[in-house]
């Protein structure tokens, strides 16, 4: 399944329904297959996903650090993708919704 984040002022959004999911759960929508978010709740959600970001990449540093103590490689995979990477295209589509205060839906 994929989520597909559709508005009037951006072009739509997908992702896979793992990151779909994460991301919905993220900014308080749960996991629902349909949804809206509307203007209003933009602020919340761009700082709450903006916060997860921060948090998803301390997490890395401390790990890397405890990696690099133990004499490990410490490198980041090659085969992951960041929270940052995941989030920035929808976060790009909450701010840019949220001044033309248009809604954004899925699953529709």
């Amino acid at each position: 399944m994929l989520y597909k984040f559709k508005s009037k002022v951006t072009g739509d959004l997908i992702m896979l329904e793992p990151n779909g999911r994460q991301v919905l759960q993220l900014i308080g929508k749960g996991d629902a297959a349909k949804g809206i978010l509307q203007p209003a709740e933009m602020p919340a959600a761009i700082a709450a996903l903006e916060r997860a970001v921060s948090a998803d990449e301390s997490a890395q540093q401390q790990r890397k650090q405890e990696a690099e103590a133990a004499g490990e490689k410490a490198g980041p995979r090659a085969d992951t993708v960041s929270l940052r990477q995941r989030a920035v295209p929808f976060i790009d589509m909450l701010k840019r919704c949220q001044q033309a205060d248009k809604e954004i839906v899925w699953g529709v």
